[in-house]
């Protein structure tokens, strides 16, 4: 209805009655073809035009007339340019062209393509053997890629072994401790009869075993419930226990206390436990030890997580979970234990260290403990000049950053942990 001229049924017909065929039900080999030139030429129906030919309707004539695609100087249009490079191996003239040529220049390309695609497979060839080749190859040299379980199988009877030096017993827990890290493969270790392996080498006179054993069981407890438990029904903490409250290798008491560490985390009972046997007290005793200043800040790390642990989760909504662990947490007197013992004074004494690192995690130390110290702080002289001597310190170091471009440095945020304990305690 929106059409110029209607054209009615009979119009499309001849006098014959039928309809004429039109430009598209034509067979394109037997279309005309058009040759376009740079001026504007008239287009009979039937005729096929060139790609890139520009097309128009003349409104005046009322005929289609098409040219060569370009400016009207006569210069090529860049499009063409580009055409002509593109299909430059094919020798096509753009102004002189068949339906048979195009045919020809298609069969050479696809011909082309199909010799470039089998050199391609060739090379390819030559770079790899066959699967199947590969595979006789492995069976002749009888290959079999073994599972984690399997290894670990082999490394425990090796480790068990009475014909076992002490080097392969070492060489069996260094391997080990390297599959127990993964949660599925501790659980194996467990099914396995590993765990107690593990924890009777901790009363091993040799030094070297206690320290690779604990190594492997800090390792099997991080993060899994199930061991922490099958542990202390073994009575592992017992044993770890007698190791740092003992005169042992440095190295030995290094294992043992990350062995420790990673019993006691997320694990309400084991905490319980280790307040009942002493603990507390036996990590106390090693800053009266002589060469165990190694272990110094790791024991306030441990303090700092178990009392963070616990402030978090009485924090956070409440789960389907939630509240049970709260409970059990309860049962931990962590807190006036370590106000007890006199934990705030040994914290706060480790701030005139010089190593950054130190202080930043017991200035977080000495944070949470605020609120449980806050009036034996008030009440420590030393604590005040070791404060202020920090804060000017970082200051300096923090005006340095600041120049430097460094907005947000690291010695800032030290600084900002100076001042806010110094703003608690006035």
């Amino acid at each position: 209805e929106f059409a110029l001229t209607k054209i009615e049924e009979n119009d499309m017909k001849d006098d014959s009655g039928t309809e004429p065929v039109t430009e598209d039900e034509s067979d394109p080999e037997d279309l005309e073809v058009f040759y376009p030139t740079h001026q504007w030429q008239t287009l009979h129906p039937g005729q096929a035009v060139p790609a890139g030919s520009h097309v128009r309707l003349n409104l005046q004539t009322g005929e289609r007339e098409a040219k060569l695609a370009g400016s009207e100087n006569g210069k090529s249009d860049v499009r063409e340019e580009k055409r002509k490079k593109r299909l430059g191996k094919m020798d096509i003239d753009s102004n002189s062209f068949t339906s048979q040529e195009l045919k020809k220049a298609l069969a050479k390309m696809k011909e082309s393509e199909k010799t470039e695609r089998m050199a391609r497979e060739e090379e390819v060839r030559k770079k790899f053997r066959p699967i199947e080749e590969l595979k006789e190859e492995f069976e002749k040299l009888n290959v079999k890629l073994e599972t984690d379980y399997e290894i670990m199988v082999k490394l425990i009877s090796k480790f068990n072994s009475s014909a076992s030096t002490l080097a392969e017993k070492v060489a069996a827990l260094y391997d080990l401790e390297y599959y127990v890290h993964q949660v599925d493969n501790a659980k194996d270790f467990l099914s396995l009869g590993g765990l107690q392996l593990v924890i009777n080498g901790l009363n091993s006179t040799e030094a070297a075993l206690k320290e690779h054993a604990a190594f492997v069981l800090g390792a099997a407890l991080s993060s899994n419930p199930k061991v922490q438990i099958e542990a202390i029904e073994a009575g592992a903490l017992q044993k770890l226990l007698v190791i740092l409250a003992t005169e042992q290798p440095l190295a030995v008491k290094k294992k043992a206390l990350f062995a420790l560490s990673s019993m006691l985390r997320h694990f309400p009972y084991a905490q319980q436990q280790f307040l009942k046997l002493g603990g507390l007290q036996v990590l106390r005793n090693f800053f009266r030890e002589k060469g165990m200043e190694a272990l110094y800040i790791r024991v306030v790390t441990l303090l700092y997580d178990l009392i963070m642990e616990k402030m978090l989760l009485e924090d956070s909504p409440n789960g389907d979970h939630t509240q049970e662990k709260i409970e059990q947490y309860r049962q931990v007197r962590l807190v006036p234990a370590v106000v007890e013992q006199d934990w705030c004074t040994l914290v706060s004494n480790l701030l005139a260290t010089p190593e950054h690192d130190t202080r930043e995690k017991v200035l977080k130390t000495v944070s949470v403990l605020m609120a449980f110290c806050k009036e034996h702080y008030r009440g420590d002289p030393r604590l005040g000049t070791t404060l202020g001597l920090l804060r000017r310190e970082y200051e300096e170091l923090a005006a340095q950053e600041l120049r430097e471009g460094d907005e947000e440095g690291y010695f800032k945020e030290l600084l900002g942990s100076v001042n806010t304990i110094i703003q608690e305690l006035r």
